[in-house]
């Protein structure tokens, strides 16, 4: 079996190309398709296993990050969406793709309908941040894409990462289902307890990345196919660091499993 994934791919859309190697490398037939041919024909999506929406900065994050985008997916392609998901396929968002996740409701997604319960904002630091970060992959989340995996280190790359829930219920139930999937972590593992850098943005409980009740929708700040190759990462040259990525293994994840199913 092949699996097949499509990526996402125009309207200031840039980290295309990545996710599409990341997928390929990870054993998947991947293609880059434009929002306006999903659109035209949301047949399309049938054809699939695997749903991305990479990062970048789609529609120029005017209004918000990923606010136009997701109203385009939600009223262009709600429906069809909805099948996906119910059909046992993934779906990951990654950076901006999770922005345009949590604004569409298509995470958390906790009773199947695209409702808004949390949020992504601007970083507390005011300003834009690039740099790495250690993540640690919370004990029990229903996560399929970080089988085996207990902690990351991967790039973050954004200005608007802040991780917010409407109320301290949706973070109970966030947890209570096992769908806190990464938090932000100091390099020895321990809590970031919200403190800069380590926790990049100021996100509530330190959390990067959820998942829906099924743990086949995955959003994430950091950007995992942004370190697949060793020398990806900024102290290749200075550590002792695998020659594949750790990244690329959340991709496999998510091959494996539909392969499985």
């Amino acid at each position: 079996m092949t699996v097949r994934a499509l990526v996402l791919t125009g309207f200031g859309i840039n980290c295309d190309a990545e996710t599409h190697s990341a997928l390929s490398r990870a054993g998947a037939g991947a293609d880059r398709v434009h929002l306006n041919d999903i659109i035209e024909n949301p047949g399309l999506l049938d054809r699939y296993h695997i749903f991305a929406i990479p990062g970048g900065f789609s529609f120029g994050d005017d209004v918000a990050s990923g606010k136009i985008l997701a109203n385009r997916l939600r009223y262009k392609l709600g429906a069809p969406l909805k099948k996906f998901i119910a059909d046992g396929k993934l779906v990951i968002g990654i950076c901006n793709g999770f922005q345009v996740m949590v604004k569409m409701g298509i995470l958390p997604l906790f009773d199947g309908e695209f409702i808004q319960e949390v949020t992504l904002t601007n970083n507390d630091s005011a300003r834009f941040e690039n740099r790495w970060v250690n993540l640690g992959v919370t004990p029990g989340t229903r996560c399929v894409w970080l089988k085996g995996i207990e902690s990351l280190e991967l790039p973050v790359r954004h200005g608007e990462g802040k991780f917010i829930p409407r109320d301290d219920a949706v973070l109970k139930k966030l947890y209570t289902n096992g769908q806190v999937a990464l938090r932000y972590c100091q390099p020895d593992g321990s809590p970031a307890n919200g403190q800069f850098p380590a926790n990049p943005n100021g996100a509530v409980d330190d959390i990067a990345g959820i998942c829906d009740p099924s743990g086949r929708v995955f959003g994430l700040m950091p950007h995992p196919e942004a370190n697949t190759f060793r020398t990806n990462h900024p102290q290749w040259t200075r550590k002792q660091i695998p020659q594949e990525g750790a990244g690329l293994q959340v991709f496999r994840n998510a091959v494996q499993y539909c392969k499985a199913t």
